[in-house]
């Protein structure tokens, strides 16, 4: 397992090195050491699962604010997805700058996504699950977003989402 920084400081894709055979494959992908080295969390509070059964599905752009911000560590365990974090952190040198990457099922790489930063996703795929681990756990009282298409952040979709909340088509202009 290796840990590829991105351009935007903190953010990490999470690439297993799978040990293939006959009986198929064998990839680690997380290994504590590794993360506490690197300065990431080892420590997951929260699983989650997102189901998604239409392509063109977009969720997000979400976060949890101070004091309780979530770090994540996401991943694609069916289908394909187009995953993308956004760096909202106040001083930041990349503030507004966007990561995004294709995570799937084949490929196995995982986002992990540190405090501070929005996520979100659309499926490339009918039929796509996500999983994540969380740093911290679920305060609805703290929980916000940020606007897919907010011109702030200027984020190259490959498609126009096909199904979306109501929420996440709304949330105001990103005060920049």
């Amino acid at each position: 397992m290796r840990l590829d920084p991105t351009r935007l400081d903190g953010l990490m894709v999470v690439e297993p090195t799978p040990h293939a055979d006959d009986r198929g494959l064998f990839a680690r992908t997380f290994d504590a050491d590794v993360f506490a080295a690197a300065g990431l969390p080892v420590q997951w509070p929260q699983c989650n699962t997102s189901w998604n059964p239409r392509r063109g599905t977009l969720r997000g752009l979400h976060f949890q604010a101070e004091p309780k911000p979530e770090p994540k560590l996401v991943r694609c365990t069916r289908g394909r997805i187009f995953d993308v974090a956004v760096d909202l952190r106040p001083g930041s040198a990349t503030r507004c700058q966007w990561f995004g990457l294709e995570l799937s099922a084949d490929n196995r790489r995982a986002l992990y996504i540190p405090p501070g930063f929005a996520h979100g996703f659309l499926t490339l795929e009918d039929a796509t699950e996500v999983f994540y681990q969380m740093g911290e756990r679920y305060d609805g009282s703290l929980a916000s977003g940020v606007r897919w298409n907010d011109p702030a952040f200027g984020i190259h979709w490959p498609q126009a989402p096909v199904l979306l909340s109501g929420r996440d088509a709304t949330y105001p202009d990103f005060p920049a």
